[in-house]
C-alpha cells in the first residue's frame, strides 16, 4: 500500500492560495466591499472598539431613523460574517428595521435564515435598507409595516410571515416604545398605554398567533433590558415593561418546555439606537449615553447580533428561560 504524505510546505502554500484569492476578492461572503471596513481576528480593545462619549446633540421625531444619527449604529452591515448556524430557518422579527432587531436580521439572514421583519410604517426608509441586506444573501426577505398596538394587525402579521416564509419557527419579540419623563405626573394615561401596548401587549398577541405554527425545536427571544434589574428615574413606565418582559420570558419557557419550544431573552444595557435619539434619553444622557458603564461607552446593536443566532440555533438546545446580558459590565444578568 503507498502512503501519501502531505508536507508542511504544502500546506502552507495551499493556505497561501487561498488568502491571497481572498486577499485580491473585493467582495466578501456576505455582499459588502471591503474597503471601507476591515475585517480581524485580532485581538480588539473593548473600550475603544466603537464611538465613546461625549456625544452630539441630536433629537429626532419618534421612533427615529438610523439614517439620520450621528455618528450611524453598527448593525454588522459590513462585518457580521455567518456559517449556516440558521439554515432553513424562517424567523419573524420586530422591530426589524433599527437597532438590535436590525442586527438580529441581518445575522439571521447571514447563517441561512429567511426574515420577516415588522416595523412602524414612518421607519419605511430603515427598513428598505434591511430588506436589500437579506435579499442580498439570496433569502427571503418580507416586511410587514405596521401598528403593535393594534390586536388584529399582531394576529395578520404572524399568519402573513408564516404564509410568505413557508412557516414560521423563530418569533423575536424586539420593537418597544421607550420615553424619558422626569416625573411620573408627566406621563398621560395615553403615553403610559401606549408603552404598555407596545411592549407588553404585541408579544402576548404575536405568541398566541404563533404557537399553533410553532413546532418542536423552535424559538422565542424577547428583548429585556437592564432595566428590568437596575431601573433608571426617568424610564418608569418603560421600565416596568421590561421587567414585565423578563417575567413572561421565564414563565412561558417552563410552559412551552413539554412542546420542545425554547424561550430566552436578551437584556441589553446602553446601546446606540434610534431609541435614545426619538425620546428615549434626555440631551444631557445622550451626550454623555454609556459612559457610566464600565467599558465607558454605549454598545453597538452588532456586538449583541451573535446572542440573537445563539439563541435560536440548535447548539443551544438546552437553554431555555434564560436571559443573556450585554450591558458593558454594568447591571445584571
Amino acid at each position: 500500500m503507498e502512503t501519501k504524505t502531505i508536507s508542511r510546505r504544502s500546506v502552507l502554500t495551499g493556505m497561501g492560495a487561498v488568502l491571497a484569492t481572498a486577499a485580491f476578492n473585493p467582495i466578501l461572503g456576505n455582499g459588502f466591499q471591503t474597503d471601507e471596513f476591515q475585517l480581524s481576528n485580532s485581538e480588539e480593545d473593548p473600550k475603544t472598539k466603537y464611538p465613546r462619549p461625549p456625544f452630539k446633540e441630536q433629537s429626532q421625531p419618534w421612533p427615529g431613523l438610523v439614517s439620520k444619527m450621528d455618528p450611524r449604529p453598527d448593525h454588522g452591515e459590513k462585518s457580521y460574517k455567518g456559517s449556516g448556524r440558521l439554515r432553513g430557518r424562517k424567523a419573524l422579527i420586530t422591530g426589524g428595521d433599527s437597532g438590535m432587531g436590525r442586527a438580529a436580521a441581518i445575522a439571521y439572514a447571514r447563517e441561512g435564515a429567511d426574515v420577516a421583519i415588522n416595523y412602524f410604517p414612518n421607519e419605511e426608509e430603515d427598513a428598505r435598507e434591511v430588506i436589500q441586506l437579506i435579499k442580498a444573501e439570496g433569502r427571503k426577505a418580507i416586511a410587514i409595516p405596521g401598528d403593535l398596538r393594534d390586536e388584529t394587525f399582531c394576529k395578520s402579521l404572524v399568519e402573513k410571515a408564516a404564509k410568505e416564509l413557508g412557516g414560521l419557527d423563530i418569533v423575536v419579540n424586539n420593537a418597544a416604545r421607550q420615553q424619558t419623563h422626569a416625573s411620573i405626573l408627566d406621563i398621560s394615561t395615553e403615553e403610559f398605554d401606549w408603552t404598555m401596548k407596545t411592549n407588553i401587549y404585541a408579544p402576548f398577541w404575536i405568541i398566541k398567533a404563533a404557537l399553533p405554527y410553532l413546532k418542536p425545536g423552535s424559538s422565542i427571544i424577547g428583548t429585556s433590558s437592564v432595566q428590568a434589574y437596575a431601573p433608571t428615574e426617568d424610564l418608569y413606565d418603560y421600565a416596568q415593561t421590561k421587567a414585565a418582559t423578563t417575567n413572561y420570558i421565564k414563565s412561558l419557557a417552563k410552559q412551552l418546555a413539554p412542546k420542545g419550544i425554547r424561550v430566552n431573552g436578551v437584556a441589553p444595557g446602553p446601546v446606540w439606537t434610534p431609541l435614545q435619539v426619538s425620546g428615549g434619553a434626555t440631551m444631557e444622557k445622550l451626550k454623555q449615553f454609556g459612559s457610566q458603564t464600565p467599558l465607558e461607552r454605549p454598545g453597538q446593536p452588532a456586538e449583541l447580533a451573535s446572542i440573537y443566532v445563539q439563541l435560536a440555533a440548535n447548539d443551544a438546545s438546552y437553554a431555555t428561560g434564560q436571559i443573556y446580558g450585554a450591558s458593558g459590565g454594568e447591571g445584571n444578568p
